[in-house]
């Protein structure tokens, strides 16, 4: 069996083969692909072995569909591509739609739209090599679990994200962040997960290892995605395989523009929704949604030039009334922002926010802007309703070789200030939806918990929060000389009315 530390070096030792060829942000187009083809037929040969043992030989019996999981055409298994020694690129493109085409219901279009018989960039010697790398190792279940497997793909997105500079955003999020969420939320066995911009499929994967690492029943989650990326969908749809999951709904498409997942005329509502929206995109129909046909401009109309509010309504219409709940990754700026106020209005008077937390700098991809983390839940229970718990947790962060994450130890704290609901100083503080309003509906954290700068953990968490915390105080002065200001007019206005002339003239 193949260790974790040896999986990991074989499946880099195939990137490392492009080096100098490609850009390292294609890597993914043709390693994936190939990965994923390898495995397929290494498994089919092990249920086909098992068969013909279980049958004693018999061969049409080994090769009958119900003893695979998936189809494999004999002119299209690895074996059959690894004898080509020219034209190899149109080998394995004609490959893998051969068994995409044998699979219609479960792996039509999985493999992307990588340009393999483009010699230029992927002359013959070179994809020949790429074949016998990945030759080396049997990737059968009983050599390769689902588990490790799973984990060393894992593995190869993150080295991708971290080779490929600021692309690998729209299919990477760090993933001790997406455990925090998913533990917040705690998803249960049978209840519907969702992801509407959902990249390699990270988060619909932690809640299942959410349920593994309880020994819960993980087996019936129905995990549901949408992803507007054709390559990152294929590689979010081959990662659920890869990990062993086969029931699963992960759909290329915009979310805004034309939701996947409806009943009727309304859309279909999830229990879970955990969520990474890409960050106030421009690029996006406004005009539409002022008349979404689906109702999902409960709040309002968000402006062109940011569409993270469309995302937020969206996942709010996307949760089911009685158990709903989600996380969603946002930049701090969705809390505060004057252009979405209106909007923010009606979203704390609906009180479906239940917690807002700050998370410390450099944990979005490749950025060094802090983020934060919105738990809205549809039906809140009675001892929180009309109440928001604020978190400051941006001193949770460790960073290391120029990485920063949340060890074990921030997200339990994180997830017991989240559970016991109650005020910690300088960490935690439950706000009435009454003082979020006479606020202005601002919801930035330090306007209602501040952190105590004397635990700054010498990365520069604390003065990156001394300066939101200045402008926090710069609104709240704001706020306090526009109320005055008002009370003055109307004192001028009662003590000094204007005379009939006056009034035309202001006219």
């Amino acid at each position: 069996m193949i260790s974790q530390s040896q999986l990991e070096a074989y499946l880099w030792g195939a990137a490392t083969l492009l080096r100098g060829t490609i850009d390292a942000g294609d890597y993914k187009q043709f390693i994936f692909p190939l990965l994923f083809y390898k495995r397929l037929c290494d498994v089919y040969d092990e249920e086909l072995a098992d068969a013909l043992e279980e049958s004693g030989g018999d061969r049409e019996y080994a090769a009958l569909p119900e003893q695979h999981r998936f189809q494999i055409p004999e002119d299209a298994h690895w074996k059959a591509t690894r004898t080509q020694v020219k034209n190899v690129g149109k080998a394995i493109q004609d490959a893998l739609r051969a068994i995409e085409t044998a699979n219609p219901d479960t792996l039509y279009g999985v493999f992307g739209d990588a340009q393999w018989t483009n010699k230029d960039r992927l002359p013959d010697r070179m994809l020949r090599e790429l074949i016998e790398h990945f030759s080396s190792q049997t990737l059968s279940l009983a050599h390769c679990p689902e588990d490790e497997l799973g984990v060393g793909y894992e593995f190869l997105i993150k080295q991708f994200a971290d080779d490929s500079g600021h692309t690998a955003a729209e299919f990477y999020t760090n993933r001790t962040v997406v455990h925090l969420m998913t533990e917040m939320l705690e998803p249960k066995p049978g209840e519907s997960i969702y992801d509407p911009t959902c990249g390699s499929a990270g988060m619909l994967l932690s809640a299942v290892a959410h349920l593994k690492r309880q020994n819960k029943e993980w087996r019936n989650l129905r995990l549901y995605g949408q992803e507007r990326n054709l390559l990152t969908s294929a590689i979010g749809r081959m990662n659920l395989f890869l990990h062993g999951i086969e029931d699963f709904r992960l759909v290329r498409g915009d979310t805004l523009a034309g939701p996947a997942f409806v009943e009727g005329d309304r859309l279909m509502q999830f229990d879970v929704v955990l969520a990474n929206p890409p960050y106030s995109i421009k690029q996006w129909d406004r005009d539409a949604w002022s008349a979404d046909p689906w109702g999902r401009n409960i709040y309002g109309t968000p402006p062109q030039g940011r569409a993270d509010y469309a995302f937020w309504q969206h996942i709010i219409k996307s949760m089911k009334e009685d158990t709903g709940r989600c996380a969603i990754l946002f930049p701090h700026g969705v809390l505060f922002r004057n252009e979405e106020l209106a909007m923010r209005e009606k979203l704390v008077g609906h009180d479906v926010v239940e917690c807002v937390l700050g998370l410390g700098p450099n944990l979005f991809y490749n950025s060094p802007m802090e983020a934060c983390v919105v738990i809205c839940r549809m039906n809140k229970p009675k001892e929180r309703r009309g109440k928001v718990l604020f978190l400051n947790a941006v001193n949770e962060v460790t960073r290391e070789r120029a990485q920063s994450f949340l060890t074990e130890e921030h997200i339990l704290r994180i997830v017991a200030a989240y559970r016991s609901f109650t005020d910690e100083d300088s960490f935690a503080r439950v706000v009435s939806t009454e003082e979020i309003a006479a606020k202005g509906s601002n919801l930035s954290i330090p306007l209602y918990v501040r952190v105590d700068h004397g635990h700054g953990n010498g990365n520069g968490a604390a003065e990156t929060i001394s300066l939101k915390e200045t402008i926090v105080h710069w609104q709240e002065s704001s706020m306090v000389l526009r109320e005055s200001m008002d009370g003055l007019f109307s004192v001028l206005e009662n003590d000094y009315p204007q005379s009939p002339q006056d009034s035309t003239d202001a006219k």
